[in-house]
């Protein structure tokens, strides 16, 4: 009977040590990977009726791309209602208004699609589909954000937008956006690729930025996006900014 005891013990204790590692790793994961239970639409909520009011910074080149303005409005988007998408799917409808200042009427400009797959969050701007979120929710987690857009087709005009690798960053960590002092957001870093010397005029460059920050129970409440493509003077003329040079910054001003 005793020896019977002491061979129960000695494997009870050879299995001990792979028990309690394997107990260590399902608490780290769980915990890195649910982040106290945070869900993507924690900060992407979707409902009718939620909107969010931006200043929109624009800048557009003119003069033949020769020189950059910067236009300023008013932006608000608005969840309108609960549809189906292209593909079958539940989805968001989501209207844009613009106006020039806070007197000013607002005027529709745009109609877009939001998507909360649980999975992931995707936004549907000028037939391009986006993947602005996915799971898991923990920083440092990667994803093909522009997988479902042409950019590798032989007239494609926004091959730029290829290989952009996104990266959560940040998360769960208090931001100043605006006038806000958000105390839970989460930063989406898109892209930060320079090509060239930008400051040369006599040479050729591109520039491609992008960047995002949620906040939770808000939503999007910034967006920094930037192309630009820059071609130098060859004699007999002047260097210029390509067509499609442009950038967009939105900062939350208001929501509901």
């Amino acid at each position: 009977m005793l020896l019977h005891y002491t061979t129960i013990m000695k494997q009870y204790f050879a299995y001990l040590p792979l028990v309690i590692f394997l107990f260590i790793f399902s608490a780290c994961k769980k915990k890195s990977d649910d982040y106290g239970g945070l869900k993507l639409s924690d900060y992407y909520p979707l409902e009718t009726g939620k909107y969010i009011t931006y200043q929109l910074d624009s800048i557009v080149y003119v003069g033949f791309g020769t020189s950059a303005e910067t236009h300023s409005y008013q932006a608000k988007y608005v969840v309108d209602s609960l549809l189906t998408d292209n593909r079958g799917r539940p989805a968001y409808r989501i209207f844009r208004f613009l106006r020039v200042n806070d007197s000013a009427p607002w005027e529709p400009s745009g109609t877009f699609w939001s998507i909360d797959s649980k999975d992931a969050v995707e936004f549907v701007e000028n037939n391009m589909r986006f993947v602005k979120l996915v799971t898991p929710l923990q920083n440092g987690t990667t994803w093909s954000g522009n997988e479902y857009i042409d950019t590798y087709s032989l007239n494609s005009e926004v091959k730029y937008l290829g290989g952009w690798e996104y990266v959560y960053d940040k998360l769960a960590e208090p931001a100043t956006v605006g006038s806000f002092n958000l105390e839970n957001t989460l930063t989406v870093n898109q892209r930060d690729e320079v090509v060239g010397i930008p400051d040369d005029p006599g040479a050729y460059s591109e520039v491609n930025y992008g960047q995002e920050q949620y906040a939770l129970g808000i939503g999007l409440v910034y967006r920094k996006f930037f192309h630009s493509e820059y071609q130098p003077d060859t004699g007999g003329g002047n260097g210029y900014f390509a067509d499609g040079s442009y950038g967009i910054t939105l900062t939350m001003i208001d929501h509901n």
